[in-house]
């Protein structure tokens, strides 16, 4: 007895996440470890890179965008 399977490619869609596609914005001193940590308004890490600045002298920083993504095939098969 043999087995059959039939195959079918899909294309894909990637898009933020509509269920928790919040951004959440953090920024991290490249001179020291400092972080201002994750927040959902991105004013607030922008304002700790300016303190952070004006304590320490520090002028570098890592700015970090985390979203989340939902793939998701799209409608109909792929044409041969």
């Amino acid at each position: 007895m043999s087995v059959r399977s039939r195959m079918q490619f899909v294309h894909w869609s990637l898009s933020i996440d509509p269920d928790d596609g919040t951004p959440a914005y953090e920024a991290a001193c490249t001179t020291c470890d400092a972080t201002s940590g994750p927040s959902a308004d991105k004013r607030t890490p922008e304002l700790w890179c300016l303190r952070h600045a004006g304590r320490t002298g520090h002028t570098g920083f890592r700015a970090t965008i985390t979203t989340l993504f939902r793939a998701a095939p799209l409608e109909g098969p792929r044409p041969p």
